[in-house]
């Protein structure tokens, strides 16, 4: 009887201790499972937390937990947030973003003295003119990036660093087309350069605040802050250039900035600063630039070739209205209208066809029946800036695959491109 017991008070006890093994491990891996929950929670949150600030600001992020902001403001002891009083602060947001754009850029912006061709005065003394313009550092091994309108008629040039050093400047290439030159220095090696940072122009939006960086009037290294205000904007500049798809912006441009880099809140150039429109020889507030993208794709060119040959098509185009839609009859609403091609040019050996019938358009003559020019290789045509922006990137020589509507059919034709021109180009440009 003794030894029942026993035994039964050994099997409690044991029977007690792996139910108190079972519970502590239970709670054991209830505690890890809630650990590994709630890390997990935290990161879903942190990333949430991140995409609020990335898209609306560090503001927003303390408005949704109860914390309402009205600035936030860089001071000497790092981030100060405030809703009321008078604590001492130094630098908004929005300044200490522009403080941060000029200092990482300042030694990236060069200026760029010409010595022209000679004039005479009026006392018959033969005098140097004298120019001035803006360029960025490409490379460590001198490259600049400027306009062509600032060098291209120089018979000398001389580049000012930000720390005043000057040095004399060779053309390495112009492409007068898109208003662009590349110049090259050749520094001591003491001397380092600093290399701009390149963005891209194809996401800009309108509204998007830019930053331009020049020599305006001859006033080193200035910077102006506004916003992007148009896009793909063709533009007829002061010296008759065409630039096409260019960005309007109010950043205040003057002269002397032509060249200089226009950039957005990352530091990286965007555009290229080019011209102004004015009706004083002032800006008015309405200042173009020449997207990146356009520099990228010619400075190999222009360091290697010195020049960019560029595909067209031998034709003359009109741009498709809903007025030119309606008397022609056309089947599509949208294109480019050919109007004429070269007669045994590339575009009609190809089989192109151009119109037959003379109307008048406004202040032109105009060929209606031809084909109506819907696409380019794999890229839409609605209009004539299309036109232009599917053939940027080609060279003469290079075949491409056009389509076409004609007479209410789709066809797709080869056609070999020539090399284009300035006056193609202008012929593209609302007058």
């Amino acid at each position: 009887m003794l030894k029942e017991t026993k035994r039964r008070v050994i099997q409690t006890i044991i029977a007690a201790f792996i139910a108190i093994v079972i519970i502590l491990s239970a709670m054991v891996l209830w505690k890890w499972t809630h650990a590994i929950q709630a890390d997990q929670d935290r990161k879903n949150l942190q990333k949430v937390l991140r995409t609020i600030v990335e898209d609306q600001g560090e503001s927003a992020l303390l408005s949704l937990s109860g914390i309402p902001v009205s600035d936030i403001f860089y001071g000497d002891d790092g981030l100060i947030l405030f809703e009321e009083g008078n604590q001492s602060w130094r630098y908004s947001a929005s300044e200490m973003q522009n403080i941060n754009v000029y200092e990482k850029s300042n030694r990236s912006v060069v200026h760029i003295t010409t010595t022209l061709e000679a004039q005479v005065n009026s006392f018959m003394d033969v005098l140097p003119a004298q120019g001035t313009g803006s360029g960025m550092i490409l490379s460590l091994d001198g490259y600049i990036l400027t306009n062509a309108h600032v060098v291209e008629k120089a018979k000398s040039l001389k580049v000012t660093l930000y720390n005043e050093q000057s040095y004399p400047a060779k053309l390495i290439g112009v492409d007068s087309e898109d208003d662009l030159a590349v110049i090259q220095i050749t520094v001591d090696k003491e001397s380092l350069l600093s290399p701009i940072a390149l963005g891209t122009s194809s996401d800009l939006k309108i509204g998007q605040k830019v930053i331009a960086i020049g020599n305006p009037f001859g006033y080193d290294r200035t910077m102006t802050v506004g916003v992007v205000s148009g896009l793909n904007r063709p533009v007829r500049t002061n010296e008759g250039k065409i630039i096409m798809d260019a960005i309007q912006t109010d950043a205040s441009i003057s002269p002397g900035n032509s060249g200089g880099p226009l950039l957005n809140s990352r530091s990286e150039v965007i555009g290229i600063n080019s011209s102004i429109y004015t009706t004083n020889g002032n800006s008015q507030g309405i200042n173009f630039a020449i997207p990146i993208d356009t520099a990228v794709a010619i400075i190999p060119d222009l360091i290697k070739l010195g020049k960019v040959s560029r595909g067209w098509l031998d034709i003359a185009t009109v741009q498709l209205t809903p007025q030119l839609v309606s008397y022609a009859k056309l089947s599509v609403e949208k294109g480019v209208l050919v109007s004429q091609v070269v007669s045994g040019g590339l575009a009609e050996k190809a089989g192109l066809k151009g119109g037959t019938q003379t109307v008048q358009y406004g202040t032109s003559v105009i060929y209606l029946g031809g084909d109506v020019i819907t696409a380019i290789n794999s890229s839409e045509v609605k209009d004539l800036n299309d036109l232009y922006l599917a053939l940027l990137h080609t060279r003469s020589g290079e075949k491409v695959k056009v389509t076409v509507n004609r007479k209410g059919e789709s066809k797709t034709i080869e056609v070999q491109l020539i090399e284009r021109n300035a006056q193609h180009v202008s012929a593209l440009v609302r007058q």
